[in-house]
């Protein structure tokens, strides 16, 4: 009795269909379970690649597919698992024609072994024009842009301006996974079908069956570099963000030390000296970190710089107090967080009280997280002034830009002021060691 399968619908289904189905779903698998390979992704990611890469490549390739065409060799009802002239296509397509040279000789070693003699010329060729096809794309995004459905893809080329030339690198994509599969099957019946293998199935599934196989895991690679390459953008674009905020910060501050060493020019300019070789002790510690975070201790001994600056020209009017647990001195902060609102605390709040008054920091580890204060006993902050403050002046508000790129949603800062009283500014951001910073 003929051997048939019974599909959902309760129709007979031919073995050879099901092997060519099988195919498909193998092939998915694999290029899922590729892309989590990191260096196997970091390089098929990469465009421009070196030959020790290219060649690496080809080898991840063989590996993959070659593993495939040897276990149908040892058990030849497996023909599922023997994708291995797709592997060559592939490995020529994504990495050029040393990849797809080097992967089809690979590939081709246990056919070869089994005597299948025309499988190493074959697959060597087809990854040949893999790299052939590659090399006619201009735009090498076009090949990752190849869709399984291949109406789509002319559609889509034609409709963008009448991109005539991404149409033929489709139309020649296409062709070349078709040709792939006529030159196998022509091969194994002009020779002796033991000299390479061949799928079983209606002409027409074996077709489409090599042409999905080669789309597919391509689709998924390709999807797989959009989302990482929009996922790097996002984080140029925050970087860029970031640096931003943080070159408006810098010079606002130089700006207003400078104001202070020129009062002191002429009354003191000993002291106008020793402000300047602060200041400039202060700038060389800037520009050698480029980090977005850094401990809290590294942040206290700039605070403690700066404020020794503005000590030299307010004198016993401007008080220190510093209150930090030593279990938060190792935590990390965004740098440059607290200099801006310290430099507000001195201009807004002391400034213009004669008695001159108190800056106080405090630091908290509080249930994992880390509770900062930047306090004084200025003159305060009215209500009117208060609900709009977050959003104006160049120190608060650069505070609050940065912690949101840094943090998204994962931090607070409020601030509570009393006319007469002072203004506390408090900041409650994820509590992360310094010795993180160093991971890889």
């Amino acid at each position: 009795m003929e051997n048939r399968f019974l599909d959902y619908t309760g129709s007979y289904v031919e073995p050879n269909l099901i092997t060519l189905l099988l195919k498909l779903g193998l092939v998915a698998s694999i290029a899922g379970f590729t892309i989590r390979y990191g260096p196997l992704r970091a390089t098929l990611m990469m465009e421009a690649r070196t030959l020790n890469q290219r060649l690496r490549l080809a080898l991840w390739f063989a590996g993959i597919f070659a593993s495939g065409v040897g276990i149908r060799v040892l058990v030849p009802s497996y023909e599922a698992v023997d994708l291995g002239l797709e592997g060559s296509l592939l490995a020529g397509v994504i990495g050029g024609y040393v990849t797809g040279l080097l992967g089809g000789i690979l590939i081709s070693v246990p056919a070869m072994l089994r005597h299948e003699y025309l499988s190493l010329p074959l697959y060597a060729g087809i990854g040949v024009m893999g790299g052939l096809v590659r090399d006619c794309a201009a735009d090498k995004e076009d090949i990752w842009r190849f869709s399984p459905f291949f109406d789509l893809n002319l559609v889509r080329a034609l409709r963008k301006g009448q991109n005539y030339p991404r149409a033929g690198v489709y139309l020649l994509f296409f062709a070349a996974i078709l040709f792939a599969e006529f030159l196998r099957q022509k091969l194994g019946h002009i020779f002796a079908h033991n000299r390479i293998f061949l799928p079983h199935g209606p002409p027409v599934a074996v077709y489409a069956t090599t042409f999905f196989a080669v789309t597919l895991p391509l689709k998924v690679w390709a999807n797989t570099r959009t989302e990482a390459k929009l996922e790097e953008q996002e984080r140029l674009l925050m970087q860029a963000r970031l640096d931003a905020l943080t070159s408006q910060i810098n010079p606002h501050f130089l700006f207003n030390t400078l104001n202070s060493v020129s009062a002191l020019i002429r009354t003191d300019p000993n002291q106008a000296r020793v402000m300047v070789t602060k200041l400039s002790r202060i700038l060389r510690r800037r520009l050698r970190k480029h980090e977005n975070l850094t401990p809290l201790r590294d942040e206290l001994e700039f605070i403690n710089d700066y404020l020794s600056i503005e000590m030299t020209r307010f004198g016993d009017k401007l008080r220190f107090v510093e209150d930090v647990e030593p279990a938060t001195m190792d935590m990390l902060v965004p740098s440059m967080l607290l200099q801006p609102l310290v430099e507000n605390s001195i201009k807004h709040g002391l400034g213009s009280k004669v008695e001159g008054g108190t800056i106080t920091i405090e630091a908290r580890s509080v249930d994992g997280r880390l509770h900062l204060v930047v306090g004084d006993d200025g003159v305060g902050i009215s209500q009117e002034k208060l609900a709009g403050l977050l959003a104006q002046g160049i120190g608060v508000h650069n505070v609050t830009e940065r912690l949101k790129v840094l943090f998204g949603s994962g931090y607070r800062m409020w601030i509570d002021s009393t006319p007469g009283l002072g203004t506390r500014i408090e900041i409650d951001v994820p509590q992360m060691q310094a010795e993180l910073s160093t991971a890889p």
